[in-house]
This record gives structure tokens, sequence and C-alpha cells, in this order.
């Protein structure tokens, strides 16, 4: 009906259109049925089809259109057949399944991953933090391995020799229990019941059977690691590394064995490191005990928080400058229920007001207390066996735990009359950052490194700028930590690990041999039966300090590591700073002589979004997935409460990065990652941030497929180059931000603002490129202005800034960039590199690439057409697209109803870009600085000393007014509020001055715009 209604002139382009479009869509809809697609499908592509057709109200299709359909024959020419092709390669929405397993196949089985250590191109390192071989992908490794790739991809496009090297770590204390855990349930039997060949059998089979798990996932989330060189931790290359470096620094002294008191996990039944320890406030008390003096009357009152360690008491201590107890000191006190003689100390540690200034003294099971013992040669007494139960010196209180342990001694004083008082205390708790048991100190035989020496290069390697640390703030933290380390507690009482390579002689184990080779030393082998080797694994943390040079062929001496150490970047969490970072440090410099990267970039932990109802009497109960999803996605649910909160699966709030790129696709996750990544330690994260970028990943594939359908052009075209003297105001505009979007990018990566780049590259395509440059575009491509060269120029231009912007957009979001560059590359064969021009040339040197990951990285272009001036004058002409969208947007005037616009004032600017207004609004005609104004009413605003006015259609006059006498109204009513706040002397007599000029400026404000409201009703 409409297309007859139509001259013939109109008519038949337009008819054209319909019928291209109808053949489009019946082609489509074979292919859907022919994969069984929903009904859903096929309707939300016909809802899309004038953006596959680039059809708008505003002008005809595309001239070639109509020139066939009034000739009667095909459209000609290459340009024309690769638009049509695209029609039907490009769906109407980007449909990220049929896309990423492709291009990842791809990008492996073509070796674009790999790198070369004899290659002349500058190299770029990263090691991949190894996830446990055991583990999955959680959101966390996502972040952390997302920006990874960012980097890596980046500086390969940049013309590096990029590798990441990827593995897995063994992870000694979580493999073993997840594994003695499943044989127990299995055969009921634990570790301890098997032969340890046997038991490490099994371990072996879970790490084979589980290891390919997060290796698929690491692939499905778009990493590009090198996989050839993939590694394990105890892999035979990293097993020799750490026998090699363990007996240098055993040779060297600075490994040694002895008696010290180590942070004993009582479940797993391993010493930790200080750094293994999580700490947390609990509410406990402060128990006071009485201690009868032996000689004389009277006791002393000792304060502690730990009473059944009293049972391993074997001095009390007091300030020697307190008073209160100076003259005890030298004299002894009776230990209640044990019996033991304990001598008064004098100590300058002693806090004078903490308790009642006494502190008992158990070096065997308090650190502070073992110094203590030191300074004062006293003996230690250990009431704990290694399972975290009461030994034979706890008397009566014998195989209890320690917490049931510590109920019966306060009941046991209480009863002997010993018990003082008992106060309410806040103490700080060590647990076990794996098995979560409370920490207990414990004096055991441990192999330790020395750290003492290590200190002093740690703090000058970040001080001098060796070393960055990103964001700096990390310094001061990183500083505190390495002025307060202690020696190194490497050895775990575990089966699962680099065992200890040290064997005792048995009849002297003094006597020991420390032996780097495979299998046994010769002198055991000589006597077997003389000798036997340590029990003990060293510490996990101990064969990731290697992971840099280890990785790269150390102690070979190989190409690899010639060629890639000192590794480039370290990207990692900033919980395991102290962990792995800094012993990475000590590492590399001890072993290589040098620093084993040169940047940190240290990422916050992410958290999610928990939502419960409080429940009567007390206590909460989190919401239901579904619930959560609804919550998460904007809706409001009565009587729900939230908070952001560290993840955890018992609070719901656990986001799986699989499930994220099932629902939303691997980019659309990557770029919410990166966008995250802002360098703040708290990231939080919810799904309405993966739904943005999915949107977003549809708006790239959407304004591709508008420029593809536009596209007449061959590659004789593009070789050609582009005629600048056709350039307009928006092309030397797109050209200036483009130039700036790119040296913004680079910029931002290169200072690890991740953040930025995704903000930069998002805004660029989305608000610039998309809302502006194509639509001020679309008259000239349809064939409503200009003439063909024109055409032809604009093409060209937006081709050369759609193929810019893909590349820009690769590292983060990899598989519809690289799928977008393919369909644009398969269009224009015969390429052959050109110097027409500098955007001309950067076109076609990308779509001569191999592919999207390896095409060059963009460099700014042309830095002269970086133009303040350029981008002034563009931006007025977006505030005055705004003010008249404004205007319409206020009296409600449909978009597809054309107005005429009267100017009053200097508009030199407008009527030199009259056509950019009018490729964005419907405009009916323009008056520039008429002889007189319409009259009736109107609507208007003001762009600088510009007035611009629309008259209001007839039909909506009546709207108008009933929404300015409704402002009035409102206006009104404020007014008189303002006023009679005003002229309350209480109110200006003792409000703040400032308050009160505030009051004034704003009734001033609210009656110059009633003002302009009764004139507009006028």
């Amino acid at each position: 009906h409409r297309i007859t209604a139509l001259p013939p002139q109109a008519a038949v382009p337009v008819l054209a259109a319909f019928l291209m479009g109808l053949g489009v869509v019946m082609r489509v809809y074979a292919s859907l049925k022919q994969r069984e697609a929903k009904k859903e499908e096929f309707c939300r592509f016909v809802q899309d089809l004038p953006d596959v057709l680039s059809i708008r109200c505003e002008g005809p299709p595309p001239a070639q259109w109509a020139m066939a359909a009034t000739s009667g024959t095909a459209v000609e020419g290459k340009g024309a057949e690769a638009a049509t092709a695209a029609a039907e390669v490009m769906a109407a929405r980007y449909d990220p399944q049929g896309v990423e397993q492709k291009w990842y196949d791809y990008w492996q089985d073509e070796g674009l991953f790999k790198a070369d250590a004899h290659s002349d191109k500058p190299p770029y390192t990263i090691v991949l933090p190894p996830p446990n071989v055991t583990g999955v992908l959680h959101m966390g490794h996502a972040l952390v391995d997302t920006l990874q790739d960012v980097l890596i991809r980046w500086k390969r496009m940049s013309g590096y020799e990029a590798l990441w090297v990827p593995g897995t770590d063994h992870a000694g204390i979580a493999t073993q229990t997840v594994v003695e855990q499943r044989l127990i349930a299995e055969t009921g039997k634990r570790r301890k019941d098997f032969e340890r060949d046997e038991f490490l059998g099994h371990v072996w089979q879970w790490k084979e059977d589980n290891e390919d798990r997060i290796i698929e996932q690491l692939k499905k989330l778009g990493c590009s690691c090198d996989w050839s060189r993939k590694r394990f931790t105890m892999d035979e290359e990293c097993n020799v590394a750490v026998r090699a470096l363990f007996k240098r620094m055993f040779d060297e002294g600075l490994i040694y064995r002895g008696d010290y008191l180590v942070n004993w996990d009582p479940v797993t039944q391993t010493a930790l490191a200080d750094d293994e320890v999580d700490y947390e406030d609990q509410d406990t008390s402060l128990w006071h005990f009485n201690y009868p003096l032996e000689e004389g009357e009277g006791h002393l009152t000792v304060a502690t928080t730990r009473p059944e360690t009293m049972l391993g008491d074997v001095a009390v201590a007091v300030n020697p400058k307190d008073e209160r107890y100076a003259a005890l000191i030298g004299k002894t006190v009776k230990l209640p229920i044990v019996g033991r003689s304990l001598p008064i100390i004098g100590d300058p540690f002693v806090e004078m007001d903490f308790g009642t200034g006494v502190v008992k003294i158990t070096p065997a099971h308090d650190p502070n207390d073992w110094e203590m013992g030191l300074r004062h040669d006293l003996e230690r007494v250990n009431i704990m066996n290694p399972d975290g139960t009461v030994n034979e010196n706890g008397l009566e209180f014998e195989g209890l735990t320690m917490q049931d342990a510590r109920a019966g001694v306060v009941a046991k004083m209480k009863e002997l009359g010993f018990l003082d008082k008992i106060d309410p205390h806040k103490n700080r708790v060590g647990t076990s950052y794996r098995s979560k048991a409370i920490i207990e100190p414990y004096v055991s035989k441990q192999w330790f490194v020395k750290m003492d020496g290590f200190k002093q290069p740690l703090i000058d390697a970040v001080k001098e700028g060796k070393v960055n640390l990103v964001p700096a703030n990390w310094d001061s933290t990183y500083y505190n930590w390495i002025e307060n380390l202690r020696d190194w507690c490497i050895s775990r009482q575990l089966w699962w690990g680099h065992r200890i390579p040290i064997w005792y002689n048995k009849e002297d184990p003094e006597k020991m041999i420390c032996y780097a080779g495979e299998g046994q030393p010769p002198e055991v082998a000589e006597d077997p039966d003389a000798w036997v080797q340590d029990e003990d694994v060293l510490d996990t943390w101990f064969s990731s300090g290697l992971w840099p040079f280890s990785t790269l062929g150390w102690p070979e001496e190989s190409a690899d590591l010639a060629k890639f150490y000192p590794n480039s970047t370290l990207v990692t969490g900033h919980d395991i700073l102290f962990f792995w970072v800094a012993r990475m440090m000590v590492m590399g410099e001890y072993v290589m002589g040098e620093l084993p990267f040169k940047d940190v970039s240290l990422q916050g932990l992410i958290y999610g979004k928990s939502y419960w109802r409080p429940q009567e009497g007390g206590g909460i109960q989190y919401v239901t997935p579904e619930e959560k999803k609804e919550l998460d996605s904007g809706k409001d649910i009565p009587g729900v409460e939230s908070k952001w909160e560290k993840m955890s699966k018992s609070k719901g709030n656990v986001l799986d990065p699989i499930e994220i790129i099932d629902t939303y696709g691997a980019d659309a996750m990557r770029m919410a990652l990166t966008s995250s990544a802002t360098q703040n330690r708290q990231i939080d994260l919810d799904r309405r941030r993966f739904e943005d970028y999915q949107n977003f990943t549809n708006k790239v594939w959407n304004g591709t497929r508008f420029v593809v359908m536009n596209l007449t052009l061959s590659s004789a075209d593009l070789m050609e180059g582009l005629d600048e003297a056709l350039f307009t105001l928006e092309d030397r505009w797109i050209l200036s931000r483009l130039n700036t979007v790119i040296r913004d990018i680079n910029v931002s990566l290169e200072g690890y603002l991740y953040d930025r780049a995704a903000k930069d590259s998002y805004t660029f395509f989305w608000d610039e490129f998309c809302a502006y440059y194509v639509e001020v575009s679309k008259p000239v491509l349809f064939g409503k202005v200009g003439d063909e060269a024109l055409q032809k120029n604009k093409q060209k231009l937006l081709l050369a800034v759609l193929v810019t912007a893909i590349r820009l957009m690769h590292p983060i979001a990899p598989y519809i960039t690289e799928e977008i560059f393919h369909l644009l590359k398969g269009q224009f064969k015969d390429l052959q590199p050109t110097s027409a021009d500098p955007y001309s040339a950067d076109l076609v040197d990308a779509l001569l690439a191999k592919a999207c990951i390896v095409a060059p990285f963009p460099r700014v272009i042309r830095e002269e057409d970086i133009s303040g001036e350029v981008e002034g004058e563009f931006q007025y002409m977006q505030d005055v697209v705004y003010a008249i969208r404004n205007i319409r947007g206020e009296v409600s005037i449909p978009p597809s109803m054309a107005t005429d616009l009267y100017v009053e004032g200097p508009a030199e600017q407008l009527e030199r870009n009259q056509a950019i207004v009018e490729s964005l609004i419907k405009i009916a005609d323009v008056q520039v600085n008429p002889a007189s104004m319409p009259e009736g009413p109107q609507a208007s605003a003001m762009v600088g000393e510009m007035k611009l006015v629309i008259p209001i259609p007839e039909e909506l006059q009546a709207k108008e007014k009933a929404r300015l006498q409704k402002e009035k109204d409102k206006l009104t009513a404020d007014i008189e509020t303002m006023q009679k706040r005003l002229s309350n002397k209480g109110f200006v007599d003792k409000a703040p001055e400032q308050v009160v000029a505030k009051a004034r400026a704003e009734l001033a404000d609210l009656e110059l715009k009633l003002t302009e409201v009764e004139a507009k009703l006028q």
C-alpha cells in the first residue's frame, strides 16, 4: 500500500529494496529451518531486517539497487557481489556459540600462539600464574587470565615476539587432601594406610584425569598461550630445577634444618609459612588465673587468651620496669594442676598495661614466648600431638582436642579456686588458608630458608624502580611485610610434592647427604640400608618461585632462557603478592642474577552481591538462584537485603565463568572483566555488567553489518586511496577522534589501565563511530547527498575506521573481531600494499595480514590530524543536535515528523555543517536569521549565543500548552516555598551565610524559569 502511494521514481527503488529483502528473508528462513531454529529466532531476524538492508525512513536505498530495478539486470561489480554475500553470512544477531570454537581452533592450527626463540623481534614474556591442577576456572582466574591475554595479544600485534607460558601447579596440600578424601570415600582407607608410592600413584592418576579440565576452560576463555610449552610444577624439567636450587642453597648455608616453632595445621598435619595463615578477629575471652607464690603468702594473677597452654608453662614474666612486680623477679610460683615450679623473669617485651601485667610463658606454643625462651634459656614443654590433641604432658586432659582441653582447664581452675575472673576479649585468630583449621604453634624439625640476606635487596628492588608494583599504593604494604620477614619454613609433612633431596644416616642422623641428581646418591645406592630419605616435601611456593625461569629451561642454558628471561610483566591478584611474587623476586635474583620481571600488575579481589531475607528470631535466609538472577537484572523484590561480599557458594553470590561464557559469550565476559580492572582492591561484579557488554557485541556486529551492506568498493578502490579534498567536517572529526583513541588505548595498556582501554574502545565505537559518524554518513551512502566519488570516498573512510576499531578491540574481544576481520578481508582479493595515503596504507596492510590476531596493532596514523579545532566545531554541532532533539522531546514531536527550524544569532558553523543536522534529525526547512520569526506556539533553546526555534505543530499545541501549564504550577509552588523560607527571620539570621546565599540563588533561578514558561504560554 505504501509503495503504490509513491510516485514512480520513488516507488521503483523502494520496491527493489523490498524484493531484495524478501530474497534475503527466504534464504535465511530456509537456513534456519534446516537447522531447526526456533520461531523466535526467525522473528528476531525479520524485526532487524531494516538494519540488515540499511532501510531508513529518511532516504531511499543505495543507488545501485535503483539501477538494478530500472534496468532489470543484476548489480555488477565485486563490491556489490560481496555486499549480497555478506547479507547471507551476517545474521541479524551475533551468535558467539557459532564463532568462538571455530576461531580458537584456527589460531591453534595455524600456530599463531607459538613464539620463536630465534626471531629478531623484541621479546615480550608472561608466565601464567599456574592454577591448581585439579581446580576449575573461577572468576578470579578469569579476570587475571583475561588481562594477561589482553597484554599478550596487544604486544603480539605490536610486533613483539610474544610468549605466554602456560602451566599448572601441583598444589600440594589441596591436591593431596582432595585425593585422600576421595580414597576414604571409595576404600575407607586414609593416606597412611597405603604405601607412599601406591598413594602417589592415585594422586598422579587424579592429576592426569583432571588437568585437561582447567586447560580447556582457559582455552574457552580465549587464552592465547603457547600450549606447545605447557608445563607442570612437578614435570621432569621442574624436578631437575627444584633439586638443583635446593642443593645450591643448602651448600651455601641458606637452607638449614632445625627445631622451630611453626604454624601447624592439625587437619592436614603440616607446617605452613606465615603468609599461608589467614587471620580474623574473633570474640573470645581473657582468662585471669592465680598462680600462688612458693615463698610466703600471695599469688600472681596472669592473663591469657589460651588457658589450655598453661599445661606447658615454664615461667611467668613481668616487665622489669613495672614497680608492682620488680621485687618478685627471681622468685617462683607454683603452676596449678601440674605442680611445676615456674621462675618469675623480667623481660621488657611484657606490656605493663595488658591484663594484669603478668604473662605466662609457654615457649612450645607461642611465637613470642618462643623468642623469650631463647633469650632466657627456658625449657620447652610440648603438650600437643600432630593431630591437634593433647599429649601425655597434658596429664588428665590427654586425648582431648585443644578446644576441649581449654574448657576442661578452665573448669578445673575454677574447681581449685584459682580462676580469678573472665573478661570479654577480641582476639586475632589464625586459620589455615587451605583447611580453615585453627593454627596451633608447634615445635618440630623443619627446613628453612634464611631470609635476612634477602630483605634489603627485596626492598631496594621496589624503591629503586627495578620492579614496579602497579598500582604503587601497594609499595608501603610490601615494605612493611618485607621488614618483618622471618625465615621461610619450606618443609611440608605431605607426600604429594617435591620430596626433600636429603638422606640421613640411620646411625648418625646428623650426617646427611644433599643430592640434586635423579634417583639415589651414589653413597646411598652402595649401602641403601644405612640411609633414609627425608619424608617431607617442599612447600608448593618453593617450586612456584622458580616458575619465571624453570619454565624456560633452567638449569639448562636454553634458547628460550636466553631470549625470554627476564619476563616482561607479571599479572596476578594482590592476595599472593607475598605468597608468590616476593619469592619469585628472591629466586630470580639469586639464581639468574636478575629480577624475574620489570612490572607487577596487581588486581583486586572480585566480590559478588549477596541477597538475603532476615528471619524472625534472628539469622538470614539467602535467596534462591532464580531470585538472584532477577535481582541482578535490576528487579526489586520486597524484603530482600543485599551487600557486596567475597564470593562464596554458601552465600549464593558466585559467578561461574563458564556459565557466563555460555550465556553471554566469551567476548562479553572479557570486556566486562577488563572494564572492571580499575586498580581498586575490591571489584564488585554482577550479571548486569555482562549483559551490558553482550549488548555492545551486538552493536559491534550490527554496526559492521551496516557498513558491509553499503560497500560497493573493489580492491582497486582501496589501493587508489582517499581523496582528502572531499573530506567534510565529520570526516576530519572521526580521523581526529580515531588517532586520539589509538594513542590513548596504547598509553592505557602501557600503564596497565585496562579499564580505560576498554572504556575508550567502547565509547569510540558506540558513541562516536556508530551514533554519529555512521548516521551522518547515511545520506551520502543512500545517494541523497553528493555524487559517486563522494560516496566511494565515504565508504573507504568508513571501512578504514572500522578495520582500525576492530583491531583496537581485538586484544579485549578477540572472537567477534576475528570473525569480522575475516568477513571484511574476504571481500577484497588481490590487494597489494599502497602508499596512496596513510589511512589507505594502514587499511590495506591490515587486510593483508593472515588474521586479526597477527594484524598490526594501530599506532597513531597521522599526528597532525588530531585537531582540537575540528573536534570543537563538531562538538558545537553535537550541541546543536542535542538542543533540537531536546526541544522536540519536550513537546513530544515524533522522530518521523519533519519540522521547520528557525535560527537567530551567529550561525556560521551551523550553515557550514547544516547537512550534519539534517542527517540526524527530521528537518523540513532551515531559516537562518529570517526577517521575521514565526508566530504562534513555539519551543526554543540556546546554543551559545545562537537561538534555535521550532514552531510547534498545530496538532501538538494543546498537549504542549498543558505541559507548560503543569510546569508553571510546579514552579509557582516551588517559588512560594522558597519565599516562605527566606522570609523566615530565624532561618536568615541563624543559617550559615553560604546556605542563605544558595537559597536566594535558587529562588532567582526559579523565577527566571517561570518567566520563560509564562512567555511560552503567551
